[in-house]
């Protein structure tokens, strides 16, 4: 299993500082209590943030606004993953309860205002890579339907041909999403803002530190550059 980012999207985005980790023993039963308290405290630390500014113009944020307009996305049509979370957050108060793995990401993907993609890696065939669409994957949404991404699309695609999500950050696949019965996963978070190198690393750190504190999983992670832009499992 392995991420990596093809040549032509460091091309384009040079700015692009992903971060991954791959970990294994996730379960869906872990402390109740425990999960609150780290959602709860990242909630708190986003719902500060968009009391002082709303989401679209805090910086992580624009940066992706620019990167879909880029593609040529209408930016308020198509948000990346952490600005909808956001968005929701802000209107809600909270955010849903999905899965604790889920919730814990979903978190800190609010606190930090950078997507955090779950992939259950049992879903996967080979590897994934971030790259433009061909026109010839297939992607399966959370309610069955497939569709064909078009050629030009950024998407996750593995070795199948299978895109496991879609417009980049925009939205995941049903295929690979987290499940009860998932017990490994590869986590992305992807940013192209000014203090991305920064930012990416203290929030990796800290998903680590949470599977380790929550799940007792010992994660690998780094942050991937254009000169080291494969990470194996």
């Amino acid at each position: 299993m392995y991420v990596r980012h093809a040549s032509e999207i460091w091309r384009d985005f040079p700015e692009l500082v992903p971060g991954v980790l791959s970990a294994g023993g996730i379960t869906a039963e872990v402390r109740g209590e425990a999960v609150d308290a780290v959602v709860s405290e990242h909630e708190r630390v986003a719902l500060a943030r968009l009391a002082n500014s709303p989401e679209g113009e805090l910086p992580e944020v624009r940066a992706w606004r620019r990167a879909f307009s880029r593609m040529g996305l209408k930016p308020t049509q198509y948000r990346c993953a952490s600005e909808s979370l956001l968005r929701r957050l802000r209107k809600e108060g909270s955010l849903p309860r999905i899965h604790p793995l889920i919730d814990v990401c979903n978190a800190l993907s609010v606190a930090y205002a950078i997507p955090v993609a779950v992939f259950d890696v049992s879903a996967v065939t080979g590897g994934l890579e971030v790259r433009y669409a061909s026109g010839r994957e297939t992607y399966l949404t959370f309610s069955g339907e497939t569709e064909s991404p078009p050629p030009g699309e950024v998407v996750f695609a593995d070795e199948a041909g299978r895109a496991h999500a879609r417009r980049w950050t925009n939205r995941q696949s049903g295929l690979s999403a987290v499940r009860d019965t998932t017990s490994e996963v590869l986590i992305v978070a992807e940013a192209l803002h000014e203090s991305a190198p920064a930012d990416v690393g203290k929030l990796v750190a800290a998903l680590a530190g949470v599977l380790g504190d929550l799940w007792r999983a010992r994660p690998a992670h780094t942050v991937l550059t254009a000169s080291a832009p494969r990470f194996d499992t």
